[in-house]
């Protein structure tokens, strides 16, 4: 049996491909901590689960193609917080940030276009834009420039025939990096200056460590045709199986082509969009408490990798992850070992390696991120184990 190119180019996400070594390792007795997946610990707003409670209908019925409007205009809400107006028709509703992702390359790129990513990046990107028939042109970054890439000749570079959308992640993942004012502004003066759309992946805004608030996208004036909002409940409220997330942009005739993609799936879930339009209704002391926690936990995960010999890696900004060049060889091989060979009490630790997140062939790999989404005691143990596996691999390798 034939299968399609197109799927066939995609591989295995970095983050659960371990997966049954994992369970293998568990079956054994090892407890593992789980830096691979950013998977929050922060317990779920309490008003969502209340909304599930509450729902009494007979019948779960199809909900709006668009999205209902209880939860657009929670969104609206939110956004109109920090000065941006939006109409019902900016914002559509889709089961996870994922799909709108799926949605935006279905509907800018045909075969043999190509889109602008900063290197490295999320994983799934790499499936979405292959399924499209598309290819990625990296902008090359390093650990040791801190993944810095918002220089205009290093961008425009990469522009060319093929070129139709660059897509950003703010604040990053996997680096944490977070844009400032001006290097924003100039990622949108380019995509602006030669006719491309800007997608901006901004699930993580409200994990910025630095004083003052991120900037969306959203909030400049002059580029509504080019910009398109990534966002989700997912990271921001700890939510991340309600699978509910939102494409948002004043683009209307994007809009009506993502619409197509709406209707053909028919809609998100009814219930969960119901949960989610509440989770907007927490207030502001909610973000300034989890701030802080992955702030703290941030910060003793950077002390102890900083004790390790050879680890390369800068203090993220934003988001909640850290990515590291490991004095190792191979990252993959010291993951697999890591599963199927090590323990130390009993105990190991997983990562996610760090090549898949590269678009440049042989790039990461000695890389790893890793998810500071545990309670701060288990990220310090699993950093004094990453520290005496580092050591015994380098030994016996």
């Amino acid at each position: 049996m034939k299968f399609s190119s197109k799927i066939e180019k995609c591989g295995l996400s970095p983050i659960r491909k371990f997966g049954p070594a994992a369970a293998a390792a568990e079956e054994r007795g090892t407890k593992i901590y789980h830096l691979n997946i950013g998977q929050p610990d922060i317990a779920t707003p309490a008003a969502y689960f209340d909304a599930l409670k509450r729902f009494d209908k007979p019948v779960v019925e199809y909900a709006p193609s668009a999205g209902i409007n209880e939860l657009i205009d929670a969104v609206r809400g939110y956004y109109a917080k920090i000065g941006v107006e939006l109409d019902r028709g900016d914002v559509l509703v889709t089961t996870g940030g994922s799909e709108g992702l799926q949605m935006l390359m279905a509907a800018i790129l045909d075969d043999g276009d190509e889109i602008i990513i900063p290197e490295p990046f999320y994983p799934n990107y790499s499936t979405a834009v292959y399924l499209a028939g598309a290819d990625i042109h990296p902008i090359p970054t390093s650990p040791e420039e801190g993944y810095r890439y918002a220089v205009r000749e290093r961008v425009e570079a990469c522009i060319n025939e093929r070129t139709r959308a660059i897509l950003i992640t703010n604040p990053g993942n996997p680096t944490g990096n977070v844009l400032t004012h001006d290097e924003l502004k100039l990622m949108l003066d380019i995509a602006r200056e030669h006719g491309l759309f800007i997608i901006c992946d901004e699930v993580y805004r409200e994990f910025v460590y630095a004083d003052g608030p991120l900037v969306s996208s959203l909030q400049f004036e002059g580029y509504e045709d080019n910009v398109v909002v990534i966002d989700s409940v997912s990271k921001r409220f700890s939510a991340c199986g309600a699978r509910i997330g939102m494409v948002i942009s004043k683009n209307r005739a994007l809009m009506d082509q993502c619409m197509k993609w709406c209707q053909c799936r028919l809609c998100a879930s009814t219930v969960d969009q119901l949960a989610a339009a509440q989770l907007y209704t927490v207030g502001p002391e909610y973000f300034t408490a989890v701030r802080e926690e992955y702030r703290s936990r941030r910060d003793a995960m950077m002390a102890k990798l900083r004790e390790i010999p050879g680890v390369v890696c800068e203090l993220p900004a934003g988001a909640f992850y850290v990515m590291a060049a490991l004095p190792v060889d191979d990252a993959d091989k010291f993951q697999t070992w890591l599963l199927d060979e090590f323990e130390d009490n009993g105990e190991t630790v997983m990562f996610a390696c760090g090549e898949p997140f590269y678009g440049t062939p042989g790039k990461g790999k000695n890389e790893v991120r890793m998810a500071y989404v545990l309670k701060k005691q288990d990220i310090e143990r699993a950093m004094d184990i990453l520290a005496i596996a580092i050591k015994k691999y380098n030994e016996t390798h």
